[in-house]
């Protein structure tokens, strides 16, 4: 089973290529920076350079053929300014769906933002930012041709996971280990049915697995 990942370099991405490959996945990472590819190989990953930035959807998906799913882990990051949250986290998002859609990668996994909404109010770049996250998983919802879960971590810490989490609907804000973030994606990798959920994710008493089956209604 094959498993490709949108910004491979990432320090989510890492952690679950780490996860996939020790679980036996064959994983590539999307990246645009060669240099970053013996980081990816590491990590147990093949690195693909493709910048979601000037790629299209045509190229994009034959990067994708052949995958079991897609998941979307690319950000502009915190130094970039409000057009880089446009061109990335909204823009290279849609792409990425659409690219997966036309490869016929059905499961789709988005990581997103605690309180993404295109809606949302604000002249400040991170204003930009929950706009920009909450448009593309609006994309993505309307996709017919995915299976897609979205994913909404709190804040975000380099702390080691603790594999405890609060997996819900709606969580409330909190903090959450980037490891125990890539543990959830993992899991949520391998169960559809949590197709057409979207689910915040902070720091909790439950395990990860139990986590997950919890939300699919298993």
């Amino acid at each position: 089973m094959r498993i490709v990942i949108a910004g491979g370099h990432g320090q989510i991405a890492l952690r679950l290529e780490r996860l996939l490959a020790a679980r036996g996945y064959e994983v590539a990472g999307l990246i645009r920076n060669p240099e970053q590819g013996d980081d990816l190989r590491e990590a147990g990953a093949e690195p693909v350079n493709c910048d979601l930035e000037s790629a299209t959807v045509e190229e994009v998906a034959a990067h994708l053929q052949g995958a079991t799913a897609a998941v979307f882990a690319a950000g502009a990051g915190p130094g970039s300014g409000t057009e880089r949250k446009v061109t990335v986290d909204r823009d290279a998002a849609v792409l990425f769906a659409d690219a997966a859609e036309r490869a016929g990668v059905r499961r789709h996994i988005v990581v997103s933002a605690m309180g993404a909404d295109v809606a949302h109010e604000g002249d400040e770049v991170f204003d930009a930012y929950l706009r920009a996250k909450g448009a593309a998983d609006d994309h993505v919802r309307g996709r017919p041709g995915l299976d897609w879960t979205i994913l909404r971590p709190g804040q975000l810490t380099d702390d080691a996971g603790t594999g405890q989490v609060r997996l819900e609907a709606s969580t409330g804000r909190g903090p959450v280990p980037r490891e125990d973030v890539a543990a959830v994606i993992a899991d949520l990798i391998e169960t559809t049915a949590t197709a057409g959920l979207t689910l915040e994710l902070i720091s909790g008493t439950t395990p990860v697995p139990v986590a997950v089956k919890d939300v699919a209604g298993n």
